[in-house]
């Protein structure tokens, strides 16, 4: 047995789920060392990526098998939480990329979501963009697996780049992710005020929701369930576990909203409001579809709704605000599409005469609709 398989045995299982930013945002993350090791070790090294649009030098963790540099490898980016960068400890996830063999990139997109220049921003995409393409540059990459991946702040992002950049990307794995930043900032407010993560979300949009014209524009801008109806082709994986929002930050609806945007921009059957609701109350369905509980022994977890919009799924699983690493390579693992193979182009958003979509997501105490 090789070492990297033997690595996956030890290390790869049911325990491989990751929590990301269950609490309040944290001043004290847990990085990684950044040793100097050479790609094809067994460790992460940093890199350098020079930005194309303001030329400042952005970091990366990086790592490569030996034979990256002679044989077309796949590529798996990962991307930090909400509160993290890119020296975050994602050891789950590059074992996952090791033990297949997979070229693994960890961007910083900016750092932590608490400033403008991060959260989404054109900066901070295009500095996913610019380390794929460095990454490309340097070594065999197979462009027909081309994987994007993350869950919460990292879950929004991939969403974020998928309706951004569809042509990039072979398959995005998004977990547990904030799809519309409105929404979320009125659910971190308790007794009328702003909480760790919505004010968070102000520093990086200039304000409140409604403030302003301008501030609305920005909210627009960095939530992905105003872009996801361009993905095309482009196969998403949207997952989120039935507890988060009672026991994690980020509810339900957020990943069940994202992915009811793709189908229906698809024609495909949406998630209708009282499902959404029954999970979201009850954790389960009362009538559930044979597929919505069908075992998979890839999650380890009991799955409460699967659906389908074309090559696109959503799971909701038994768990709360977590990512599941190995279940999301093994699902970009079946994902084949080359780069660039995109069949989107631009719509009009579903949902309200505007073209923005319509979403009800909770707070503490009650539903809002978004008129």
């Amino acid at each position: 047995m090789s070492r990297g398989l033997l690595i996956a045995v030890v290390c790869i299982g049911a325990a491989n789920a990751v929590a990301d930013d269950v609490a309040e945002p944290a001043v004290n993350l847990r990085h990684v060392s950044i040793p100097k090791q050479a790609s094809g070790s067994d460790g992460l090294a940093e890199i350098q990526v020079v930005s194309t649009l303001d030329q400042s030098q952005q970091p990366s963790l990086f790592w490569a098998p030996a034979t990256a540099t002679t044989d077309s490898t796949p590529l798996l980016v990962l991307l930090h939480t909400w509160s993290g960068d890119y020296r975050q400890d994602k050891a789950a996830w590059h074992e996952q990329a090791r033990a297949r063999g997979w070229i693994y990139l960890q961007p910083d997109f900016r750092g932590p979501n608490n400033r403008p220049e991060a959260c989404g921003s054109k900066p901070a995409r295009q500095d996913v963009l610019d380390a794929v393409e460095h990454v490309k540059k340097n070594y065999r990459v197979d462009e027909s697996r081309i994987y994007l991946a993350g869950s919460s702040g990292g879950g929004h992002m991939a969403m974020l780049m998928a309706g951004y950049h569809p042509r990039e990307f072979s398959a995005v794995s998004a977990w547990v992710g904030i799809s519309d930043l409105a929404e979320w900032y009125r659910f971190h407010v308790k007794d009328g005020q702003p909480q760790g993560y919505a004010k968070m979300v102000a520093a990086s949009c200039g304000g409140a929701p409604g403030d302003s014209e301008q501030i609305d524009a920005e909210y627009r801008a960095r939530s992905p369930i105003f872009h996801l109806h361009r993905v095309g082709s482009l196969p998403l994986d949207l997952c989120a576990g039935v507890q988060d929002g009672h026991t994690g930050s980020v509810p339900i609806h957020h990943t069940l909203r994202a992915f009811n945007t793709v189908a229906a921009t698809g024609g495909y059957q949406q998630v209708s409001d009282a499902e959404i609701d029954e999970l979201w109350t009850n954790h389960q369905l009362s009538n559930p579809r044979p597929d919505d509980v069908a075992e998979d022994s890839e999650y380890g977890r009991a799955i409460m709704l699967r659906r389908t919009a074309g090559p696109s799924r959503v799971t909701i699983f038994d768990g709360g605000h977590e990512g599941l690493p190995e279940a999301a390579c093994h699902w970009l693992t079946r994902q084949t599409r080359r780069f660039g193979a995109s069949n989107a182009k631009p719509a009009a958003a579903p949902g309200n005469s505007t073209g923005c979509p319509t979403v009800r997501t909770p707070t503490h105490s009650r539903l809002v609709t978004t008129p």
